[in-house]
């Protein structure tokens, strides 16, 4: 059992000789001639998927990229303890370095378009997870790079490890003057570059490729201190962003527990919900209900039941407002004005009928609707306006309803039925959230 398990493991199956290999590694090296027109070109056609928030275009410039050969030539040079062939990569990836920046930062410079797209932004707050993709990603590569049939993984690292995509975010830092993009794009560059290269160190330690000369132990423990204090400090702040990033998402969560638990359970429909983790604000908008101060009031005590004791809710009702206002204002201006009296009545009455129009009593609707049919737990029911042509339109109810089980057709059909009988209407329409 032991042998098979070893024969399993066994990664010297396959492996070309240790020469081959490193000549490989040595001639993968370099960034001079076709090397650096590739890529320059990949740099180009990265940043203008970034630009364009094209992930498709942004793979395709991963898969074309060279810069994987310095960074593993890196790792080879470090294992064998070959420090010509160390300050060789070095360099190298030095100039490769120093040259995607200034062509992705060109590009960013004079392109009109500067919003900031997803990809940008997924590039700028690496964590722990992108340590744990670098180190994974490098073992496989390297792997493949010293067996005999490379195989498939070469292109999937290059897509993993993802080397190009942070250049051009700094890039684009440096060309619009945002240092924190710079910062953080070249910290999830360097992470890559780090532990591609200690991935490296330890599969050619594993297969026991031979030192270019005999070091002693003194060099032996530099090299592995070397090595131990670049981990700390790509790990420190990695998992303090990775920290952040889970404070973030359980503080979202929370929210949206709120919000399901006491707005959306209650039968109110939300048509706008914006959360600012940062400032620790919640805005909302409904469709029909209008909050008193005493409510809202209410809303923002029951949030440090959820964890939330620093975050404040703010409720948009600027359209209901503006309607009390106009009518106000017209009350205002009748008094003293008997000989306008009938026309500013008949527009008192427009703007009440106006208000009068999402005046449904979703409460009680959704009493009297469990009673016929138990599985529904919050209806909204509001009035709409819909235009079909330039002079053409119709307002009719829309009913929005939750339930815990799905209602089957028949059900759905009598649910209708039942709506256009209760609210005295010929047509509604029923949408389940």
């Amino acid at each position: 059992m032991i042998r098979y398990i070893n024969y399993l493991f066994n990664l010297h199956r396959g492996e070309d000789s240790k020469e081959k290999t490193l000549q490989n590694v040595r001639n993968n090296i370099s960034f001079a001639g076709a090397n650096l027109w590739i890529l320059a070109c990949a740099i180009l056609i990265a940043s203008v998927g970034l630009n364009v928030n094209s992930t498709a275009v942004i793979i395709g410039a991963m898969l074309i990229s060279p810069l994987m050969g310095p960074i593993v030539g890196s790792g080879f040079a470090l294992g064998t303890f070959d420090f010509d062939l160390l300050k060789k990569a070095l360099k190298n990836l030095l100039i490769a370095t120093v040259a995607s920046l200034v062509v992705s930062t060109v590009y960013f410079y004079v392109s009109p378009f500067k919003d900031v797209q997803s990809e940008l932004l997924a590039r700028t707050s690496p964590n722990i997870y992108d340590i744990l993709i670098a180190f994974f990603g490098g073992l496989v590569g390297v792997i493949a790079v010293t067996r005999v049939e490379k195989g498939n993984p070469i292109p999937g690292v290059a897509i993993a490890t993802a080397l190009m995509p942070p250049l051009c975010t700094a890039g684009y830092g440096l060309a619009t003057g945002q240092l924190n993009f710079f910062l953080g794009a070249f910290f999830l560059y360097s992470i890559n570059c780090v532990f591609i290269c200690i991935a490296t160190y330890v599969i050619v330690k594993f297969l026991k490729y031979p030192p270019k000369k005999q070091v002693d132990r003194r060099h032996q423990r530099q090299v592995k201190y070397a090595i131990t204090i670049l981990t700390i400090i790509m790990l420190v702040p990695s998992t303090y962003f990775a920290y952040s990033l889970y404070k973030e998402q359980k503080y979202i969560q929370a929210v949206n527990n709120f919000i399901n638990d006491e707005l959306v359970a209650t039968g109110n429909t939300i048509v706008y919900k914006k959360t600012d983790y940062k400032s620790k604000v919640l805005e909302l908008a409904f469709l029909d209900h209008r909050f008193t101060a005493a409510e809202i009031k209410e809303l923002n005590q029951k949030m440090k039941f959820y964890g939330l004791n620093q975050t404040k809710i703010i409720i948009k009702q600027d359209s209901t407002d503006n309607i009390q206002v106009l009518r106000n204002s017209i009350l205002n201006e009748i008094k003293g004005k008997d000989e306008m009296l009938d026309v500013n009545e008949s527009r008192i009455k427009l703007l009440e009928a106006e208000l009068a129009k999402n005046n449904y009593n979703n409460a009680q609707m959704l009493n009297e609707a469990k009673i016929i049919f138990p599985s529904i737990s919050s209806i909204s029911i509001a009035n709409h306006t819909f235009n079909y042509t330039k002079d053409s339109s119709s307002t009719f109810p829309i009913a929005v309803y939750k339930s815990k089980t799905s209602l089957k057709s028949p059900d759905k059909d009598k649910f209708e039925s039942w709506l256009k009988e209760r609210l005295g209407v010929p047509k509604v329409l029923v949408l389940s959230e």
